[in-house]
């Protein structure tokens, strides 16, 4: 994908000389150019970071209230909507939406993407709030804090590393989500990987200009990979054992 980035449509589609060529920056210029993906980067990190903080307010205290209170009926349900496909959403949606005039906007892809960012928050979430010692949490009830300021003020920052995995997995999987922004998204809110058809036309497939769109999009996700593996590792373990 970095090669073709780099190539010409012509060297692309030749079997010669596969990893001697001479580069070329116009796939790069194009995309930035003649196809304005600065905005499309925009409305991606707008939908992105949206849903994530969306999914943070309504999941960390739901998966909380679920570790303490043990409703694994209501988490059964939670799972549930995260395991039917994502494309028998889509009609009920597209109709919710239409009739509300929401269809192109941000609110409605926030929305959307929450539902694979919601469950996902909470389900990676109750497992650490149920290895955190409770009596840490008592303790604080007793000095008088109330149920609120104790997650407020004690579980949450003790909790800093399962946030920050389950937040930078709802940005990766809103990042890349195709499907809900191929029928909700308009002009005004299409987001990178639905622009990327910008490279197909009638006639034929600039294969160039897909591949340097493509690592464009797949760059910032190793960036945060990068930066944050050490708390996406202790994060996904954390709630593996307990005693």
């Amino acid at each position: 994908m970095v090669l073709a980035s780099f190539k010409t449509q012509a060297q692309i589609m030749s079997t010669d000389n596969l990893l001697i060529f001479k580069p070329t920056l116009k796939n790069y210029s194009a995309v930035f150019e003649q196809y304005n993906f600065m905005k499309y980067i925009g409305n991606s990190a707008v939908v992105a970071l949206g849903s994530t903080l969306g999914s943070l307010l309504l999941g960390l205290p739901a998966a909380y209230a679920i570790a303490r209170y043990k409703l694994q009926g209501l988490a059964l349900t939670i799972l549930v909507a995260r395991i039917i496909p994502a494309i028998t959403f889509l009609i009920p949606w597209f109709i919710l939406f239409s009739g509300l005039k929401l269809v192109d906007t941000f609110t409605a892809l926030i929305l959307t993407h929450m539902l694979v960012g919601l469950p996902f928050i909470i389900w990676i979430m109750i497992p650490f709030f149920e290895s955190l010692p409770q009596e840490i949490e008592e303790a604080a009830l007793i000095d008088g804090c109330s149920k609120f300021k104790v997650f407020l003020r004690i579980v949450l920052p003790i909790s800093g590393p399962g946030v920050i995995t389950s937040s930078l997995m709802s940005i990766i999987f809103s990042w890349n989500n195709f499907l809900f922004s191929i029928i909700l998204a308009g002009e005004k809110t299409k987001t990178l990987p639905v622009a990327i058809f910008n490279f197909i036309s009638y006639s034929e497939v600039n294969w160039g200009g897909i591949m340097a769109a493509a690592c464009i999009i797949t760059l910032p996700i190793i960036l945060i990979a990068l930066v944050a593996q050490r708390y996406v590792v202790s994060g996904l373990a954390a709630g593996a054992l307990k005693g």
